[in-house]
């Protein structure tokens, strides 16, 4: 599958997921670059604005396994993973796969649980497996977290640790809708769920073609290193304790990738890196005093960061 193929089918995606959130494309756009990265998402925002609902869309969209959990205070992590349960007929014990076991798993409100139970995850996201009792079960493919969480200066909630903020790809927030798509909005959803008529548009084989068709991306030399010295700045910033992990100039890269693919292009050019490198890179980030005291956000500081590097030149020739 070429990039032009692609692009058409995530065009696909977008316009069956723009009938369930309304006048939200960019963040449809990048829930579709986190999933073609192979990737995992975090959707942040207040109660309401559609998070949930964005995560089974795409979910329904692309015809895969999907499963719910909704995280609570005394949520334990076999809850999730799964667990060994006593089959008295075999006197032997049996895994009992847990919701984790799905294409698409929607991790709502992950922050209401404890970090005990967030970090169950772990293992899930970077290595797309599960170890239960001494066994190493393998979860679907391909497979995407979803995670939904409220700001934490709420009720009731547990900060992400750094490490778990570490796995996302993606951080998005779908914010409120503008009057006129809310006002579309109760036209479309007054009378019913839209969601119970949503229907795929495509399948996990062609996903699966798509997702080898980004990480296959032709991408030159010099925006590779253009993705190492945007991620590089933002250990310099004297604003910022903690900077970007190599971790997160992998996920920079399948980013970008994935953004041109959906552009129709085969190639990555510096504009892509720039383009996704907010969402990639800005829940990394731990603040230091000064940038706490001088009220900078995590993306003005990413910004920061990709305005002080120079941007590679065209091959000549």
């Amino acid at each position: 599958m070429d990039a032009g193929a692609v692009a058409d089918v995530a065009g696909r995606i977008a316009a069956a997921v723009a009938r369930i959130i309304v006048g939200k494309p960019d963040a449809i756009r990048l829930a579709l670059v986190a999933m073609l990265a192979e990737g995992h998402l975090l959707v942040e925002d207040v109660p309401g604005v559609g998070k949930t609902s964005l995560a089974k869309a795409l979910a329904r969209a692309v015809d895969g396994g999907v499963s719910r959990v909704q995280f609570t205070p005394d949520l334990l992590p076999g809850d999730i993973t799964g667990s060994s349960v006593y089959n008295r007929q075999t006197s032997e014990f049996e895994f009992r796969p847990g919701p984790v076991f799905a294409n698409v798993v929607i991790a709502d409100e992950i922050n209401r649980a404890s970090p005990k139970t967030q970090s169950a995850l772990l293992e899930c996201m970077a290595e797309h497996q599960v170890t239960v009792d001494g066994g190493t079960y393998p979860l679907g493919d391909p497979f995407m977290v979803v995670a939904t969480q409220n700001p934490v200066e709420m009720d009731g909630t547990y900060p992400l640790p750094e490490a778990q903020q570490d796995r996302f790809t993606i951080r998005v927030s779908v914010g409120y809708p503008d009057p006129a798509a809310e006002l579309a909005m109760l036209e479309e959803h007054g009378g019913s769920d839209p969601l119970e008529r949503m229907r795929p548009v495509t399948d996990l084989r062609t996903l699966r073609s798509m997702i080898a068709a980004v990480r296959g991306l032709h991408t030159a030399a010099e925006v590779r290193r253009y993705c190492v010295e945007v991620v590089g700045a933002t250990r310099r910033l004297p604003e910022v304790r903690l900077g970007a992990s190599p971790r997160a100039t992998l996920h920079l890269l399948r980013a970008s990738r994935a953004w041109a693919a959906t552009a129709g292009r085969g190639y990555v050019v510096p504009d892509d890196v720039q383009a996704v490198a907010v969402p990639v890179l800005a829940h990394r980030l731990v603040l230091g005093p000064e940038g706490v005291a001088a009220r900078r956000s995590p993306a003005d500081l990413v910004r920061a960061a990709v305005g002080r590097v120079a941007v590679p030149s065209p091959p000549r020739g």
